[in-house]
């Protein structure tokens, strides 16, 4: 992952912890209800991805175990990771692409239900991205992916050549020749390995997406609804397929992109389908960025506008992230994807304890503050779900007090230690296991490896019952807390 040029060693400050009385007076454990959110208290688990399903997309019971685990400290709500809404391969990360993950998903409400005694709120992020390659040896990419047009052949002069000689003669050019004759996005492809752009419209199924997904979403969504879920989160946000028609650099010219009523346009037509098919007591909301982080990207501003938009379409709550783009990510090595959190925006998505001066606690609450003030401004009050480095009851209890959010997101902290609501919430604060903000998690993340903390996942391995990770070496989920 990217650093910043600063490097400087924060760390983590939780403050006091509350007392049991203190506790049950916070605004952070109070109830919070808006159309068809109904929220215990004001906390909330963000979608992580655990590479826990099979590799065909399934739930496994290590994906039950994890999120029981985080519901045995019954938060407020916890988002079950990107599931994929088409149905198509996309290795070990959950699918609702098809009827037949409706049972284990079912399955997986029910654990989740029973560990937090009916206490925490559970919603699934569905979300669409599009086709991505690992970048090939630049020989393979020569031989066998770059198409050849005439525009190839008449750059070279070989209008006639066969077509074995043209892709011949561009392998044997150096870098600087390659320049004057691929287009930007067959060098990337050459550099980073081919991606789909939403900007990519005279590709068929990229111009046809506005069409496609509206229905895939909706349909995402009622197996949602027929699985038990209480509601759904659209992910508008990072790298993938939404965020990208929210992207200030989308230049779509067909009305969806160009100006933020382009950019707008499918992601509500997206919505108002998903909350057609699923009516209006089931929870509908997105995750969308409050800053791209890139050059040329959506800014808060951007983003202030595009919640209202939301707000007033009717959508039960706001999340925001900020960062994780593809367009500033780090190239990545041959046989290997590109990943979008290793680049400056990446950062900004998951930022470490050694940082620059701002440093990795809350640094999304000044832009998040002002997309809640322009939605409240315009006369709405949709709930807004701030992350980003809550770890101290203090730090969280000020965001939902003060007017940055409504409830409080902790996503690393609650990897670290799922029982820090129960914690808080019994005045035992003291004990809790404090995230240390390495990324050890992200690391594993970024291999595809289960996802695990560095502060547990060596802890009681032979203990009884303990599942482990597949090479043997971790636990999959957080030792027991002794109460």
């Amino acid at each position: 992952m990217w650093k910043p040029p600063q490097r400087i060693r924060h760390s983590t400050r939780p403050g006091l912890w509350p007392t049991e009385a203190e506790a049950k007076q916070s605004t952070l454990l109070q109830p919070l209800a808006h159309q068809a959110l109904r929220l215990a208290s004001r906390t909330w688990v963000p979608a992580m991805v655990p590479w826990r399903a099979t590799t065909d997309g399934f739930v496994t019971d290590a994906n039950i175990d994890w999120y029981a685990r985080f519901a045995r400290g019954r938060p407020g709500a916890i988002v079950v990771e990107a599931t994929g809404i088409r149905d198509v391969p996309s290795g070990p990360l959950l699918r609702i692409g098809h009827d037949r993950f409706i049972d284990g998903l079912a399955k997986l409400v029910d654990a989740v239900k029973t560990a937090s005694g009916g206490q925490t709120r559970l919603f699934i992020q569905l979300i669409d991205f599009l086709a991505i390659r690992r970048r090939p040896a630049p020989q393979i990419y020569f031989d066998r992916f770059l198409p050849i047009t005439p525009q190839h052949r008449a750059a070279l002069g070989a209008e006639g050549w066969p077509e074995a000689a043209v892709r011949a003669h561009l392998a044997a050019l150096p870098r600087a020749g390659l320049s004057e004759i691929l287009t930007s996005s067959e060098l990337d492809a050459l550099d980073n390995g081919m991606r789909d752009r939403v900007t990519d419209t005279h590709l068929p199924h990229i111009a046809d997406l506005p069409r496609v997904l509206p229905d895939l979403f909706a349909t995402a969504a009622d197996r949602a609804h027929r699985a038990g879920f209480d509601g759904v989160e659209l992910h508008y946000a990072h790298a993938y397929t939404m965020a990208s028609f929210l992207s200030a650099t989308n230049t779509r010219a067909d009305g969806y992109g160009g100006n933020r009523d382009g950019r707008l346009r499918l992601p509500l037509t997206v919505y108002h389908a998903v909350r057609a098919r699923v009516g209006s007591a089931m929870a509908v909301g997105c995750r969308f960025l409050a800053d791209e982080a890139i050059a040329g990207g959506s800014t808060p501003d951007d983003a202030a506008v595009y919640a209202t938009a939301f707000a007033a379409a009717g959508m039960d709550f706001l999340s925001l992230s900020r960062g994780g783009k593809f367009d500033d990510a780090k190239q990545p090595s041959v046989g290997d994807a590109v990943y979008p959190y290793t680049g400056p925006s990446g950062y900004e998505c998951m930022p470490g304890y050694i940082s620059d001066t701002p440093g990795p606690f809350g640094r999304n609450l000044a832009a998040t503050r002002t997309v809640r003030s322009a939605v409240r401004a315009a006369g709405h009050t949709t709930p807004i779900v701030a992350a980003g480095g809550i770890h101290g009851f203090g730090q969280a209890e000020a965001i939902v007090s003060d007017g940055t959010a409504d409830i409080a997101g902790l996503a690393r902290q609650a990897l670290a230690d799922p029982d820090w609501f129960e914690k808080v919430r019994r005045g035992r604060g003291a004990e809790v296991r404090l995230c240390e903000y390495t990324n050890y998690c992200e690391g594993l993340d970024q291999k595809h490896k289960q996802v695990t903390c560095q502060l547990w996942d060596r802890t009681g391995l032979d203990e009884p019952g303990v599942r482990r990770s597949s090479d043997g070496r971790r636990r999959l989920i957080a030792p027991d807390w002794p109460t």
